[in-house]
């Protein structure tokens, strides 16, 4: 590092209702350096982080830039300071197109002091490319996958020529392409005197690409690695201040096949294509495939938010008929969606109501739910998932990331599913809480439900899944047995090719 740093935060200190957030955290980074900053959920990096880009004010501590100074007091302070923001949980707006994104509430005006419409599409056009990045400025955010719309992000914080950029979970929604590609980018910046905080809980990505590693627990400092010292093992010890052996948790269940059928299920991204497969009691199958595989729009259409005309289901030999929600939750198959803010979650409501709102009927009596029964469950599934939060009446909106991953899970589990569909279950989330989830799914699948789990992260589908169908364009390519779950294997059938190993997808 520099002698003269970029950035100091010197005893910098949040407290919430109830919670200590941060309780006196230091930080320094360097011109041009990229410091990884890592911790479980619930550490404080992404309220450290939101204090650094105006969102929070400290209530006590010092920020100094270029050895000066300053009060942050909002989001456009940070701008103006040169910091640039790029959050876990996305900040755009989905009914406006790419390039309005990008230059949202710093619109370049012509002569007439109306917005510059061909300027902004003219000046994003090389933020794209760039990224290597190939869409239409014109293109409605709504229309793209929540990968290319994180990608939007990021050009928006080019946008800015920041001097610093703090990267919150900036590839939990990537391909292994679109992530190589933005670690070549953060190198790139680096080498122009730009500056990175690089959150990210895959810690691969951290010993690529970071010079120095920080690490919170519970609201402190926990130590600092160099790059040659940032092992897997040393990280992981200073972040839960445990060992974890292995966070994968073999198979031991006996499985029954053609307990779960689906057959001819077609989703709004392929109304031409259709998904069979059978699935087994006791069994994880996992989803492999590229963004825009349509795994996600198969998992809707299943769980009866897409309709898919056609679409026939066997539960334990029963034919189902599943066209809404409430048909499928009340067949006992479940769905905790990718987008927990806007989909798996009231982020207004409690973590009790969240965790209730299912299972209504089950707490109600004569038309009146009863609070008693409700925070019941509700304390009973946080105790299980670890939920860190000071009670159940706390708002989710005040959790970090990670606690209201288990939230969404635990809204579910007290329904106690047949099927549970998990899409990106660990996204964004730390490897200590990764361990819980996988032994989580692993119990359930023990006693007998089916979980089919959608998941990015290759490592993930490899060491999680008993079985991996692989999607591309809307149909499944293969069936991979464990034996055969390589990464080579995958990412053959997830662009189309078909290869010996590959087994159909069900038997007739």
């Amino acid at each position: 590092m520099t002698a003269a740093p970029l950035l100091e935060m010197t005893g910098i200190s949040k407290r919430f209702p109830g919670v200590v957030a941060l309780d006196c955290v230091s930080l320094q980074i360097g011109r041009g350096e990229v410091v990884a900053l890592c911790g479980e959920n619930g550490a404080g990096k992404s309220t450290l982080m939101k204090i650094l880009g105006g969102v929070y004010q400290p209530d006590s501590g010092e920020i100094k830039l270029d050895g000066r100074p300053v009060t942050i007091r909002n989001v456009q302070d940070a701008m103006r300071l040169g910091i640039a923001f790029i959050h876990q949980e996305l900040n755009v707006l989905d009914n406006l197109d790419v390039a309005a994104n990008v230059f949202l509430g710093r619109e370049p005006v012509n002569g007439l002091r109306l917005v510059d419409r061909k300027k902004i599409h003219r000046d994003t056009e090389p933020l794209l490319t760039r990224l290597g990045l190939r869409i239409s400025t014109r293109t409605r955010l709504d229309k793209l996958s929540l990968a290319h719309q994180q990608m939007v992000e990021i050009a928006k914080a080019l946008s800015l020529n920041a001097r610093l950029i703090i990267m919150d979970e900036p590839t939990s929604s990537l391909t292994l392409s679109e992530t190589k590609r933005l670690l070549e980018l953060v190198r790139e910046l680096s080498q122009q005197g730009v500056s990175t905080i690089y959150i990210s809980h895959r810690l691969s990505e951290i010993s690529e690409c970071a010079d120095r590693v920080i690490v919170l627990r519970d609201g402190r400092n926990a130590g600092e690695l160099g790059r040659a010292e940032a092992t897997h093992d040393r990280l992981v010890n200073l972040m839960v201040g445990r060992d974890i052996k292995s966070v994968h948790v073999p198979s031991t269940a006996s499985r029954t096949g053609g307990f779960f059928k689906v057959r001819n299920v077609s989703s709004s991204l392929y109304p031409d294509k259709r998904v069979s497969f059978d699935a087994a009691r006791g069994e994880i199958l996992g989803f492999a495939g590229l963004v825009g595989a349509g795994r996600s729009e198969m998992a809707k259409a299943i769980a009866g938010l897409d309709a898919s005309p056609g679409k026939i289901i066997f539960l334990d030999d029963k034919k189902i008929c599943i066209n809404t929600p409430r048909d499928a939750i009340e067949n006992g198959i479940c769905l905790a969606p990718e987008n927990r803010r806007t989909e798996g979650l009231v982020m207004e409501m409690s973590i009790c109501e969240n965790v209730s709102l299912p299972s209504l009927r089950a707490h109600s009596r004569c038309g009146l739910i009863r609070r008693k029964s409700e925070r019941e469950t509700a304390r009973e599934q946080s105790s299980s998932l670890n939920v860190k939060a000071p009670g159940v009446e706390s708002q989710v909106m005040n959790l970090s990331g990670g606690n209201q991953q288990k939230v969404v899970l635990g809204k579910w589990l007290a329904r106690n599913p047949r099927v549970m569909i998990l899409d990106e279950p660990t996204r964004g989330i730390d490897v200590g809480a990764k361990a819980e989830i996988y032994r989580l799914m692993r119990a359930l699948a023990g006693q007998g439900a089916v979980i089919l789990m959608i998941s990015s992260d290759m490592e993930e589908i490899l060491n999680v899944s008993d079985r991996v169908a692989v999607m591309h364009e809307g149909e499944i390519t293969g069936m991979l047995k464990r034996t055969d779950c390589t990464e080579e294997n995958v990412m053959q059938l997830a662009v189309g090719r078909k290869i010996p190993a590959a087994k159909p997808a069900f038997t007739e």
